[in-house]
């Protein structure tokens, strides 16, 4: 319990501060650039896994079904975000957008973990 807890602090700080870096690289703007975002983020986060499922214990090897599960949840919410309506209803108003995918793809790892 306490190497996921672990893990998904990593999770979190390695799409946080890791995705600028990959972003810089892929060519988009506009609206589908967020739906690019959210999959870096779950790429990161499985990645993130794979070499934290190494290194701490009790901490289980993911499988391409967990990678599909991170992406996935990624996006849908990174839909989400652009749904003025969902975005009003959220109580942190000061916060990033991009939390919410990142939240999903690490969520979506742990789901199917």
């Amino acid at each position: 319990m306490i190497g996921y807890l672990v893990l998904m602090a990593l999770q979190a700080m390695a799409a946080w501060f890791g995705g600028p870096y990959i972003w810089k690289y892929i060519p988009i703007g506009g609206d589908p650039q967020i739906f690019v975002k959210a999959t870096v983020f779950g790429l990161i986060v499985w990645v993130t896994g794979l070499v934290g499922s190494f290194a701490l214990k009790d901490v289980r090897l993911p499988s391409t079904n967990t990678l599909a599960w991170a992406i996935m949840l990624a996006l849908i919410c990174a839909g989400l975000v652009l749904v003025p309506q969902v975005m009003s209803a959220l109580p942190l108003k000061g916060f990033d957008k991009l939390l919410l995918p990142l939240a999903g793809a690490i969520l979506g790892y742990m789901i199917r973990r």
